[in-house]
């Protein structure tokens, strides 16, 4: 039995274990309180197969935390998941469909992330057209959810998931340039608690570019989005993000990074006359932008006073397998705070350092602290006035188990 009757098949495990220690991780750290201090793991199995007309990809996982669970445990707190499970039918070299759950990364992950830092990650249960020719590449994706079969009724219960989605996204290629268009229609469920028959599914439009040049060692990258349609309450939205990041590489190991980001918001954080004024970056890597420590957009800051970040960074290689990646960031509010004269929120500084152990294991610690201004204490309704910092030390291990040969 060779590789022509069965493809060319790879299973690959991986093993991430990482320490946090937080102390004014996602929120001011308040009085009366201790530091949280744990130890997460994702264990993956991760099967594909590559025939010629179809990829077959599954992905199982164990999410924990060392200890959420006895020794002598019968059953696990939580148990094997599926991350991804998705055929994809290959009808020509161009064309091809994905069925099935899968993660989704466009871009830089603005907009649509598999948010790889998050040990569960995030993964969607859709279908996926592609064309690709040359340096083109079109994206066509569809989704709808339910909480399960039924012969009555279409409302979406769970939380945080949308009801139905569909997009389009198209990306060119150049010698030094290239270009990327979204356009986004998403769907959220509303529940009318005192009357069901007027639950609806409703909708907000994203619209905007991806943009990256690069020549020798300078490189631009920018986004530019905007925001219209309704969201959940029914507000009208118009919001909008634009981003600039430049990049200079003045020695092989050392880089120079200066970038901005805006994001609009509502003043004094809340829309108000059935307009919302706040961008959404729905399904995005939010924890990779605007700092680590996840202030603004990880689970938080929905329909806020938006987000001015200002950064300054650099990679500094420190040696054949060791780097160091350093960010500055500046937070201000996009909107008006009443209670303070000042938009000003606070200063973080982020340091990460990366090594490469072999081929199939890394190693990587950070530390990082926040410096909170008055806008920050307002708008988290926090005075203590304590210190903001967190610690964390993480391996991946992530060999590959068996292989075939490719045919």
């Amino acid at each position: 039995m060779g590789t022509s009757c069965f493809g060319q098949l790879e299973i690959q495990a991986e093993i991430r274990p990482r320490f946090e220690y937080r102390h004014g991780f996602g929120t001011l750290f308040p009085d009366n309180a201790d530091a949280s201090a744990f130890v997460s793991q994702r264990t993956r199995l991760n099967t594909s197969l590559k025939k010629e007309y179809l990829n077959l990809y599954l992905s199982v996982q164990d999410i924990r935390v060392w200890g959420d669970v006895p020794q002598l445990n019968r059953a696990d707190r939580n148990g094997f998941g599926i991350f991804q499970a998705w055929g994809e039918l290959l009808f020509s070299p161009e064309i091809s469909l994905k069925l099935g759950r899968q993660a989704l990364d466009l871009d830089d992950q603005r907009i649509f992330g598999s948010v790889a830092w998050a040990q569960q990650a995030r993964s969607h249960d859709m279908a996926l057209l592609k064309y690709q020719k040359n340096s083109s590449i079109l994206k066509l994706g569809a989704a709808f959810n339910q909480d399960g079969e039924s012969n009555i009724g279409n409302l979406l219960t769970t939380a945080n998931t949308y009801k139905s989605i569909q997009f389009a996204w198209f990306h060119q290629d150049w010698e030094t340039f290239s270009a990327s268009f979204l356009f986004l229609n998403n769907g959220l469920q509303f529940i009318d608690a005192v009357d069901v028959a007027n639950s609806e599914t409703r909708f907000s439009q994203t619209l905007g570019s991806h943009l990256k040049y690069k020549k020798q060692n300078l490189a631009l990258a920018s986004n530019l989005y905007y925001q219209f349609g309704n969201d959940v309450s029914n507000n009208d939205i118009s919001a909008y993000l634009f981003s600039l990041e430049a990049s200079y590489k003045l020695q092989p190991k050392f880089s120079l990074i200066l970038g901005g980001e805006l994001l609009s918001g509502n003043d004094d954080g809340a829309p108000s006359n059935g307009e919302n004024k706040a961008f959404t970056p729905f399904y995005g890597t939010n924890h990779k932008f605007n700092g680590l420590m996840d202030y603004f957009f990880v689970g938080n800051h929905a329909n806020n006073v938006g987000l001015v970040d200002f950064y300054v960074g650099s990679v500094i290689g420190l040696g054949e397998k060791t780097s160091l990646n350093v960010r500055i960031h500046n937070f201000s509010a996009a909107a008006d705070l009443q209670a303070t004269d000042s938009r000003q929120l606070g200063v973080e500084a982020d340091f990460v350092l990366n090594y490469n152990f072999k081929k199939d294991i890394n190693i990587k610690a950070g530390y990082s602290h926040l410096f909170p201004s008055e806008g920050m204490e307002f708008l988290k309704n926090n005075f203590d006035d304590n210190s903001n910092y967190w610690a964390w030390a993480m391996v991946t291990i992530k060999p590959t188990l068996f292989q075939t040969k490719k045919e």
